[in-house]
C-alpha cells in the first residue's frame, strides 16, 4: 500500500479493502487528507484482487466534520480544492474509480464528510450519525458533491430544503428517503459493512467496473437513449465493452449451468 501519511490506515480482507480515516481529531478535510484518501482509492483501482472498498473511520465521534477551515487560506482562489487529484476530499471527482466504494458512516458526516459519503456508492449509517450540509452559514456552498449529488438522490425539495437550511438529517430520517440502505448500532456497523462488500465483492470483477461506467454514463439520459448504449470508442465504456467480450462472461453461465461457484479471471 502507496504511503498515505498517517492520515488513514488501509486493511484488505480478501478482495475488500477498508479505507479508515484516522486524522485527529474529527477527520477534517485538508488537502493532505484529500491525497491520501485518492491514494488509498487509486490503490483499490490498480490492484487486480481488490474489488470493492469500504470507507469509514474507527470510534463513533465523526465520520468526517468536513472542510479544515485552517486550511482556508491555503485555498483561496482554487474552486473548493479542484487542484487536488480526484478534487476535494481526493473521491468527489475521481471519475476514474470504477470499482464500488461502500461508505460507512460511524458518527457525524458534516460538510465534506456528507459529500465524501455521497460520493460513495452505498451508504450504512449508525444509528447515531447524521448528514449535514451548514455551508450556507459559512457563506460558501456545498459544491463539491452536495448540490451535485444530494438532489438526485433523495427528494428534489427536501434536498433543497437541507442545503437552505443547514439542518441536519438524522439517521432514521436518511433511512426513510433512501439515502442509507442500512442503519444499526455503530457496534454492528464494521461488521454489517464487510458482509455486505464480501457479499458485492462476489461479482464478476469486470462486471462490478462496467455497472458503474455505465450507470455514469447514462446518468440524466431519456429511457429510450439510455438503452442504446453506444459502443464508439471515446464513449468511456471501454471496461463495459471488454465485459461483453471476456470470458468471464462465458464462465457466468457455464457455472450456473454446472452448478459450480464461477472462477472469475478478470478477462
Amino acid at each position: 500500500m502507496p504511503n498515505t501519511q498517517g492520515l488513514i490506515e488501509t486493511q484488505e480482507f480478501g478482495a475488500v479493502l477498508e479505507i479508515r480515516m484516522v486524522k485527529p481529531k474529527v477527520n477534517a478535510i485538508c488537502r493532505r487528507l484529500s491525497h491520501a484518501i485518492f491514494t488509498a482509492a487509486t490503490y483499490l483501482q490498480q490492484t487486480p484482487h481488490l474489488n470493492v472498498g469500504i470507507l469509514t473511520a474507527p470510534g463513533d465521534r465523526a465520520f468526517s466534520a468536513g472542510w479544515d477551515f485552517n486550511e482556508v487560506a491555503a485555498y483561496a482562489g482554487d474552486e473548493a480544492g479542484e487542484t487536488v487529484p480526484g478534487g476535494f476530499g481526493g473521491i468527489t471527482s475521481l471519475w476514474s474509480l470504477d470499482k464500488p466504494l461502500i461508505a460507512a458512516v460511524n458518527g457525524p458526516a458534516v460538510g465534506g464528510g456528507f459529500e465524501l459519503a455521497l460520493a460513495c456508492d452505498i451508504i450504512l449509517m449508525a444509528d447515531h450519525a447524521y448528514f449535514q450540509l451548514p455551508e450556507m452559514r459559512r457563506g460558501i456552498l456545498p459544491d463539491a458533491g452536495g448540490l451535485q449529488r444530494l438532489p438526485k438522490r433523495i427528494p428534489y425539495n427536501v434536498a433543497l430544503e437541507m442545503i437552505y437550511s443547514g439542518r441536519p438529517m438524522l439517521a432514521d430520517e436518511a433511512l426513510r428517503w433512501g439515502l442509507a440502505n442500512t442503519v444499526c448500532a455503530r457496534a454492528e456497523l464494521d461488521d454489517q459493512a464487510r458482509r455486505l462488500a464480501a457479499q458485492v465483492a462476489e461479482g464478476a470483477p469486470l462486471a462490478l467496473q462496467a455497472f458503474k461506467q455505465v450507470m455514469r454514463a447514462i446518468d440524466g439520459m431519456p429511457i429510450t437513449e439510455a438503452m442504446r448504449i453506444s459502443r464508439s470508442p471515446d464513449d468511456g465504456l471501454a471496461t463495459y465493452r471488454a465485459m461483453q467480450k471476456s470470458e468471464d462472461a462465458i464462465e457466468g453461465p457455464r457455472a450456473f449451468l454446472e452448478k459450480r461457484p464461477p472462477q472469475w479471471r478478470g478477462r
